[in-house]
């Protein structure tokens, strides 16, 4: 019998659908040996509450492992030692399930998995055929991404909410999100609470190794406790977690004035987190001498560069402003009269690294330098530059 093209086609087909069942059935037997499975979604913060979770249930005595896809991939092991993640292509959410056949290996009692699709489909199909999860989270709602979940916020919320589990928990880092996404949880059966992150009072922060939100410590504690940890010893736990590599770290630099305050910022890369974070700064770092405002644009990313400086300019109103970038310059001249005290310096994007430091230079001790906007080539350059004059 001749192999005509049709038999070969039924073949491969045949072949094909026997290695999906056998992945299939292999992948129920992973999630079946995870007692816990916890999915964290969100615009901002993913990264970050997925540690805070998981260092919180290990201190609960739960044998935990995580994984994040923040700044940097990372495993997470139930000693919460980071491992790297080395990937041979790009991204792919197909990661998720050889993950969690090897967490599945380890005999977890928990695993904490950061949400690592974007469009709504893959977010779909990333909870509901990938992890499974007994609680799901969303840490936050913000206009970024709008053109896979957008246009508008409640369009975000409910691409999120595709990460809402069936007849589980659901967790979510602001009250406003809850009446978008009511009746999502609502057909799934599942419970559906927001954090409130007045609970998490100054005096529980500053013991982090770096600056943490409250609404993303509130967020993990309330995971915690539906977890069965007790609230004080997950908070513990949590004090002592390895920071994300985009987490906001307090830097002290010297460029021979005096010691002055240096935050990154430039991971949060929309205006309403970058707001949120300088009003955090602000109020847990007063300073006396200046308060100097570092943008560094894309010349591909016009809009947000305008939305960025909107915000220097008409909310932040700093002493001093650098803007780095193509053709800013009208961008800038057009806001600046919000904020008439604010010293204006423009840079442009073919000028060296020395003329922006130079800049730091003029600024007195005791002041505050706060970067934000786009942390690809130039400001990775610039970051590796300023721990030059890091002191301790």
């Amino acid at each position: 019998m001749p192999l005509t093209p049709i038999y070969i086609l039924s073949v491969l087909t045949l072949i094909l659908l026997i290695i999906g069942a056998i992945e299939f059935w292999q992948h129920q037997n992973s999630l079946t040996a995870i007692p816990l499975r916890i999915h964290v979604n969100g615009t901002r913060g993913k990264s970050s509450v997925t540690r805070l979770i998981a260092a919180g249930l290990r201190a609960g005595g739960l044998r935990t492992f995580a994984k994040t896809t923040g700044t940097a991939p990372r495993v997470i092991d139930s000693q919460g030692k980071d491992r790297i993640i080395h990937r041979l292509r790009s991204a792919s959410i197909g990661e998720q399930v050889r993950l969690m056949r090897f967490f599945a290996q380890e005999k977890p009692d928990a695993v904490v998995m950061e949400c690592m699709a974007v469009q709504p489909q893959y977010q779909w199909i990333s909870e509901q055929q990938m992890v499974k999860s007994h609680i799901g989270v969303i840490t936050n709602a913000r206009p970024d991404h709008l053109e896979e979940m957008g246009p508008t916020l409640d369009d975000v919320r409910l691409s999120l909410a595709n990460t809402i589990p069936f007849n589980g928990k659901m967790i979510v880092g602001e009250n406003d999100m809850v009446e978008t996404i009511a009746s999502v949880a609502k057909s799934r059966n599942t419970d559906l609470n927001a954090s409130d992150e007045s609970t998490v009072l100054e005096e529980d922060l500053k013991d982090f190794t770096y600056l943490e939100h409250p609404q993303n410590v509130a967020v993990a504690l309330d995971v915690c406790v539906e977890a069965g940890v007790d609230k004080k010893v997950a908070l513990e736990g949590m004090k002592k977690v390895k920071p994300d590599l985009g987490a906001l770290v307090v830097q002290k630099l010297d460029f021979g004035n005096g010691p002055i305050l240096f935050i990154n910022s430039m991971a949060a890369n929309d205006p309403v987190s970058t707001l949120q974070i300088w009003n955090f700064v602000e109020r847990r770092y007063p300073v006396e001498g200046e308060t100097c405002v570092y943008l560094n644009s894309r010349e591909d990313r016009r809009s947000r560069t305008r939305q960025l400086l909107q915000l220097i300019y008409e909310d932040i109103k700093p002493d001093r402003s650098i803007v780095r970038g193509q053709k800013v310059d009208s961008m800038v001249k057009h806001v600046e009269y919000h904020s008439p005290q604010t010293r204006s310096e423009v840079i442009d994007e073919t000028e060296s690294m020395s003329k922006t430091i130079k800049q730091y230079e003029l600024l007195p001790k005791d002041s505050l330098l706060f970067a934000m906007g786009n942390q690809v080539g130039f400001g990775q350059e610039l970051i590796d530059t300023l721990m030059e004059y890091k002191v301790s």
